[in-house]
């Protein structure tokens, strides 16, 4: 189970990366997100274990992703995947996840 966790840390690690070309594109934000399914459920609505995103204010979403890339806020994975984000797609995917239906 441990390592199946890290195996996916390490592939979501990786998709901020690939798609940072992708950020001027009209579906950034969504495509953005789906490294986000993992742990936070299809269009961030979480079965458990993970917060839902979906529906939630895109300025709370932007600033939580932000102190997590900064340090601000501890957490297990989010600091270590958040660091591969850049501000634009910080606001692209949070802006995707705030027009999502619980």
């Amino acid at each position: 189970m441990k390592r199946a966790l890290l195996v996916l840390a390490a592939l979501a690690a990786t998709f901020p990366l690939a798609a940072a070309a992708q950020t001027a594109s009209p579906n950034a934000g969504r495509d953005l997100a789906a490294a986000c399914a993992i742990c936070h459920g299809t269009d961030g609505r979480s079965q458990g274990g993970a917060p839902g995103l979906a529906g939630q204010p895109k300025d709370t979403l932007a600033k939580q992703m932000r102190d997590f890339r900064d340090g601000r806020k501890p957490g297990t994975l989010m600091p270590q995947l958040a660091k591969g984000y850049t501000d634009a797609q910080i606001d692209a995917v949070s802006a995707f996840f705030a027009v999502q239906k619980k």
